[in-house]
Formats: C-alpha cells, structure tokens, sequence
C-alpha cells in the first residue's frame, strides 16, 4: 500500500528515542531490496519455494503489530503504529504532527485528514494493502503475479502486480530470512515513484478490540453506509 505522504512536506522530527537507527535500517533495506546486487538466478521450482515461503508466513499472521517509518518519494519521513487483524482489517495511527489515519475496516480502505477534515473510501481490492489483508493471500494467484524475487545476504524480496493491469503499480515485500519477517514493503505507483514502509518492533498473537478498527465518519457522526456494498 502507498500510504499517504505528510501533507505538510516535512521531515518529522526525530522525537523518538532509537529514530536515527531506525533511519539507517529503512535506508539499508530499501538499498538492499532496491540496488543490491542480487544472487544468481535460480531454478524456477526454487522461486516458487521462495513465494511458497512468504505465502505461508503472511498467511499465518492473524493479528500484528509493529511500529513503521514511512519515506515519501520526497525523502519526507512519517512514524507512526500499524495494526493488522486478518481478514480486512488494518489500521496506521501517524505520530504527530502528521494529521493522517488510514482504516481498513473490512470493507473500504479510509483515508482521514483530520486538519483538512477530508475522508477518502477505497475499496480494499483497489490498493496494494488488500493483498496483505486479504483471508488468503495467493501472491500468484488468479490477479496477482509475482514478478521478480531477489535474494541478498540476509534478505529475501518479492515484487507483485496486479496480472489485469500492471500499470497500476507494483509491491515489493521485503523479509529477512533469519528469523523469517516481514520487515519492510514499497509501493511503486504509476509514476514510478517509490514509497517505503519500514516495520520495527513487530508481535503477533495479540488480541484487539473490534473498535480499534471502527471509523467514525466526522461528517456523518457514524460510520459509512454498507446498505449498496452487498454486505
């Protein structure tokens, strides 16, 4: 998923303790994902293998929790806390100053400027985070296809794009390989441009509220109308 740049264009301040490492890792594996130089090429059947991997262990997450740096094509950087309950369900809380949250709430991917006081609604098969909040995520399946998978010492990637219309764009998911993670993706839109999406801190296992995951519409005072979704 492209998640939303800071509106304001910039660089959030590093308040957080531990901040410049965490810069330094986002910028070491999207260097590494991006221009290492990648393993010679392998047999088909263990390229497979290596989706077949990353299949399993995004299928095996039923609810996670990491914190993330965000870098916007820009070089801007946003910090924030994602939330992930499968199927349908994702939420990014942007530390401050950024007035941004995104929800998924199952059936749309929402998108609120809170200082704008702007809501946008997706459908959640129209952007890169459906695949991650899909009940089974199949990376080669029926509308995705796996393009490229890259080995570097340490790391694994896997770049994805929809088979109807690869000019929507692409995602890469970045895993280390020991222990095997997700540590990272990065969205390249139409226009080429990369955003990357670095996770730290990352559990699973854990139990949400429901609500967290519930968004209020500040226009409508409730949340949106399902009553045309077919749900």
């Amino acid at each position: 998923m492209s998640f939303p740049q800071n509106h304001s264009g910039r660089a959030i301040a590093g308040k957080r303790k531990g901040r410049g490492w965490r810069l330094a890792l986002a910028a070491a594996l999207c260097s590494l994902s991006l221009t290492g130089p990648l393993s010679a090429a392998v047999p088909a059947s263990a390229e497979s293998a290596d989706v077949e991997k990353a299949e399993n262990y995004l299928n095996g997450i039923t609810t996670f929790k990491a914190h993330f740096m965000q870098v916007n094509p820009d070089g801007a950087t946003a910090e924030g806390t994602v939330y992930l309950w499968r199927p349908g369900r994702l939420r990014l809380d942007y530390d401050p100053p950024s007035p941004i949250e995104v929800v998924a709430d199952g059936n749309f991917l929402i998108y609120y400027d809170k200082q704008l006081q702007q809501v946008s609604y997706l459908g959640l098969d129209s952007t890169p985070a459906g695949i991650l909040v899909r009940p089974a995520i199949k990376l080669n399946g029926e509308d995705l296809k796996v393009t490229k998978v890259g080995h570097q010492p340490g790391i694994m990637n896997v770049t994805v794009i929809k088979a109807a219309d690869p000019s929507q764009g692409r995602i890469t998911l970045v895993f280390t390989e020991s222990p095997f993670q997700l540590r990272q993706w990065q969205v390249t839109d139409p226009q080429g441009q990369v955003t990357t999406v670095s996770l730290f801190d990352a559990s699973t296992g854990l139990t949400f509220d429901k609500d967290l995951f519930y968004f209020k519409d500040p226009k409508l005072g409730h949340g949106p109308d399902l009553s045309t979704s077919g749900r």
